[in-house]
């Protein structure tokens, strides 16, 4: 009995401690006691494009990660043009290609076969155009004007391919000209872009988490004709997670960023929730209706947000709290 009697004293004195500690009178000098609701950021996702919803891949409550895909759209529309386009892209590329390349070997020895075909031609032309000349200015006269007009219509025509066939053979060789090139670069970049369009529009209908968040709401299901102006998830993002509560003017020197805070719910008195003071308003306004407070609700306050660390996620969007504040004792600020 000796031995329990201090066991008893030591638990009598912890349980003390833990009732004063959890239920602090708020006239408390070295204690400020305010309240407020937890509030959290809400993300309404929609996709960028529009068409029919083909999978829904989450469910309220659950978690997902950043970047986690959450829904698809049908886009076999799009794919089939994706396809066209790199068909279209690779067509432009190949001519391309055909004109940085020039003409082939083969292609310039046929033009200069050509052109020895010609020349000959016009040699052939000329030694009947000659013959048929000197046959005229003889004084048998054995052939008529026609026929020397015919030979000299030959001559010209044999003589006019030589030059067409030999210009030719000058293109084969220099190749194409810079323009063209330009021009054949600036179609195969116009498709490209055409290509890199559409799977973006492809892209666009996976949707994806932004953030780590938790699913508060499916709002679409399969079926569902998605627009940009229609959500199909809201998400909340519990980190960061805040307390926000209103200061009154008597308290605002009392508090800085940076000091330490304890959350308190209804539902865990006993479990307070550790957090910081992050963000005091600069900027004053009239209590909100929802704000209990023992003070006139036309009193102007301050608002302040309680950063809060929660990693057992116990703290719900919207739950009312009580934030205790504590400040150290007058003599310990002097000192």
């Amino acid at each position: 009995m000796k031995k329990a009697l201090p066991i008893l004293l030591v638990l009598a004195a912890l349980l003390g401690g833990a009732w004063a500690h959890f239920n602090r009178s708020p006239g408390d000098p070295n204690l400020i006691e305010l309240h407020g609701n937890v509030d959290i950021r809400q993300v309404a996702l929609a996709f960028d494009g529009s068409g029919r919803i083909r999978q829904m891949l989450a469910e309220e409550g659950d978690r997902v990660a950043e970047g986690q895909v959450i829904a698809v759209l049908d886009t076999r529309t799009l794919e089939l043009q994706a396809e066209q386009a790199a068909a279209q892209v690779e067509a432009a590329r190949q001519s391309l290609l055909r004109l940085q390349n020039g003409a082939r070997p083969e292609e310039i020895a046929q033009v200069r076969a050509q052109l020895t075909s010609a020349e000959a031609t016009a040699d052939r032309a000329a030694q009947d155009l000659t013959r048929a000349q000197r046959l005229q200015s003889s004084s048998s006269a054995a052939i008529s004007g026609q026929s020397v007009d015919h030979a000299q219509s030959e001559a010209d025509a044999a003589n006019a391919k030589v030059v067409e066939v030999r210009a030719a053979l000058e293109l084969a060789e220099a190749g194409a000209r810079k323009e063209d090139i330009a021009a054949a670069e600036a179609e195969l970049a116009a498709a490209q872009a055409n290509l890199a369009l559409l799977r973006h529009q492809i892209d666009l209908g996976t949707l994806r988490a932004p953030i780590a968040s938790v699913v508060r709401s499916r709002l679409l299901e399969p079926g569902d004709q998605a627009t940009a102006q229609l959500p199909v998830f809201a998400l909340a993002v519990t980190d960061p997670k805040w307390v926000r509560v209103y200061v009154g003017e008597p308290d605002l020197g009392r508090i800085a960023p940076g000091m330490r805070a304890e959350v308190f719910t209804d539902s865990q008195p006993g479990q307070p929730v550790a957090g910081t003071i992050g963000y005091i308003s600069s900027v004053a306004e009239f209590t909100p209706k929802p704000v209990q407070t023992e003070e006139l609700r036309t009193s102007l306050v301050y608002e302040t947000r309680i950063t809060v660390t929660d990693p057992e996620d116990t703290l719900r969007l919207g739950q009312p709290v009580t934030v205790r504040i504590p400040l150290a004792p007058a003599t310990d600020a002097a000192q």
